[in-house]
C-alpha cells in the first residue's frame, strides 16, 4: 500500500508494515447490516437474497484481485479498509433491491484492525 502523493519514507512512515509499492494482500471480513421492519417471518430481508446482493456486487469484484488495479471504484485511490468499506457500499447501492434499509458496511482486515462505515441511505 502507498501512494504516489508521498515520498517513498513518507509512506513507509504512513503505511509501516502495509507499505509495499506492489501492493499488499489480506484476507477481508466482510460484515453487511440491514435495518428495518420484520416480515412475517421475523425477518427484515431474506438471507439468502442478501447473500445474492453481496455475492453478485461486491465479491465477484473483487475476491482474489489486486483492488488498486482491477476494481474501478478503488483506482487511483489507497486501498485503505476505509476506503474499501466506501467502496462496497456505491457497489452494493449501485443494484439495491432489497426492502431492508443499508445500515452498515463493516470490514475487517485483522482481528485488530477493523473499520465501520455506517451508511445515510
Amino acid at each position: 500500500m502507498n501512494t504516489d502523493a508521498l515520498s517513498a519514507a513518507e509512506n513507509a512512515a504512513l503505511y509501516g508494515k502495509c507499505n509495499n509499492p506492489f501492493g499488499h494482500g489480506h484476507d477481508y471480513v466482510l460484515d453487511v447490516t440491514v435495518e428495518g421492519a420484520p416480515d412475517a417471518s421475523g425477518q427484515i430481508v431474506e438471507r439468502r437474497a442478501l447473500d445474492t446482493l453481496v455475492q453478485d456486487q461486491v465479491l465477484a469484484r473483487v475476491d482474489h484481485l489486486n483492488l488498486n488495479c482491477d476494481v474501478p471504484e478503488l483506482r487511483n485511490q489507497v486501498a485503505t479498509t476505509e476506503n474499501l468499506a466506501r467502496a462496497v457500499e456505491s457497489m452494493l447501492m449501485r443494484d439495491w433491491r432489497l426492502p431492508a434499509r443499508l445500515a452498515s458496511v463493516r470490514i475487517s482486515e485483522t482481528a485488530r484492525n477493523t473499520f465501520e462505515l455506517e451508511t445515510t441511505k
